[in-house]
């Protein structure tokens, strides 16, 4: 049983955050699936005490699912639950605060620097920024580009994107993992996938999350609350052996 998995209880008395108390922050973009759309269960309600969300009204609370709230009559299970659990279960000390961003049904142009679901992740990420340090950015989105044009084209605008949040959040090597799409997926996101796993080779400090195995809901589109809360195992994993890295 994974440590965070043992400190988690469920409640219904949210813990406090104690004031003062520093975040380990992580930015949480892309589309559907990195929002969530499966149902959640009960453990998806249950509350870790370090581990906290930042509220679409910029107010931290305690994390449960849905942590999202771009579709609020479709939003559900995310990977960024189950992987702040992780990060918090590794380390005793330390608060996690999830800052959801993403956006179903977007293109990996819709999130270019000046457009709005940009500068509303940048804006959230600095609310954020009060209360700690930026120690991360999730990214998963590409349903949306599979097309073998945009395939070609996606590393560069990726890349871009990469160093505008760089920048724009002066974090200048802040870690960054992308996840790969559902093989399930229709048309087959096999040449996605296989691009995908290319990009830690161009961008420092990136890995690339495998989506092998992982089960959609029923509607060949979004992950099940199951393969949900593995893959953002997979992405805490992937994020603990960049630092061990280091």
């Amino acid at each position: 049983m994974l440590p965070a998995e043992e400190e988690a209880k469920p409640t219904t008395q949210p813990a406090q955050l104690p004031a003062g108390q520093p975040l380990d922050l992580f930015l949480l973009i892309g589309q559907s699936n990195m929002a969530g759309r499966a149902v959640p269960e009960a453990e998806d309600r249950t509350i870790h005490p370090r581990v906290w969300t930042l509220a679409k009204t910029g107010e931290w609370v305690p994390a449960k699912a849905p942590i999202h709230f771009d579709k609020p009559h479709a939003v559900g299970v995310g990977p960024g639950l189950s992987f702040g659990k992780v990060i918090a279960g590794e380390n005793t000390k330390v608060f996690v605060g999830l800052i959801p961003c993403a956006v179903g049904g977007t293109s990996i142009d819709q999130w270019e620097k000046g457009g709005c679901l940009y500068e509303a992740a940048v804006r959230r990420a600095k609310i954020a920024m009060t209360h700690g340090r930026l120690k991360g950015i999730l990214w998963h989105q590409g349903e949306a580009d599979c097309d073998s044009a945009s395939v070609k084209a996606y590393p560069e605008k990726f890349i871009q994107l990469v160093r505008d949040l760089r920048s724009d959040l002066n974090a200048p090597n802040v870690p960054v993992i992308v996840g790969q799409l559902g093989s399930f997926r229709k048309p087959s996101p096999i040449e996605f996938n296989k691009m995908l796993v290319t990009i830690p080779q161009v961008i420092l400090n990136c890995a690339c999350v495998s989506a092998e195995k992982l089960k959609d809901k029923g509607d060949g589109r979004h992950f099940s609350a199951d393969s949900q809360r593995e893959f953002g195992r997979r992405y805490a994993a992937a994020y603990l052996r960049l630092l061990s890295a280091k």
